[in-house]
C-alpha cells in the first residue's frame, strides 16, 4: 500500500520562506519519480516540480529560481524548499508518485498513480 503523507504547510507573508516536506512508504521509493503539485481554489490542479529517480529535476516556470525539490531515498523523503513566496503560490500542494524511473511529462499531473492529501500553503501580502 503506498502511502504520501505531506507535511510543512502553513502562513507566511509573501517574501518568505516554507519547506513541504513529503513521506513516503509502502515501495521501493528509489525507483519512482516524485513530483510536487499545487491547486488553488478554482483551478486545475498544477505541477510545481519534479525529480526523477536520478535526480534530475524540472520546474513550472513560474516558480524557477523560487523553489527547489529534492529528495533523500535513503529516508525515504521529498522535500519543496519555497522562497521568495508570492500570494499567487497559495494553494493546496500535493506530493505525487509514479512508479517509474523517469516520465516524458513530469509536470502533468496525469503522469502520477499515488497522490497524498495534501499540505495547505497560504502567503499573504
Amino acid at each position: 500500500q503506498v502511502q504520501l503523507v505531506e507535511s510543512g504547510g502553513g502562513s507566511v507573508q509573501a517574501g518568505g520562506s516554507l519547506r513541504l516536506s513529503c513521506t513516503a512508504s509502502g515501495y521501493t521509493y528509489g525507483r519512482y519519480c516524485m513530483g510536487w503539485f499545487r491547486q488553488a481554489p478554482g483551478k486545475e490542479r498544477e505541477g510545481v516540480a519534479a525529480i526523477d529517480s536520478d535526480g534530475s529535476t524540472m520546474y513550472a516556470d513560474s516558480v524557477k529560481g523560487r523553489f527547489a525539490i529534492s529528495r533523500d531515498n535513503a529516508k525515504n523523503t521529498l522535500d519543496l524548499q519555497m522562497n521568495s513566496l508570492k500570494p499567487e503560490d497559495t494553494a493546496m500542494y500535493y506530493c505525487a508518485a509514479e512508479p517509474a524511473i523517469w516520465v516524458p511529462y513530469g509536470l502533468d499531473p496525469g503522469s502520477y498513480k499515488y497522490w497524498g492529501q495534501g499540505t495547505q500553503v497560504t502567503v499573504s501580502s
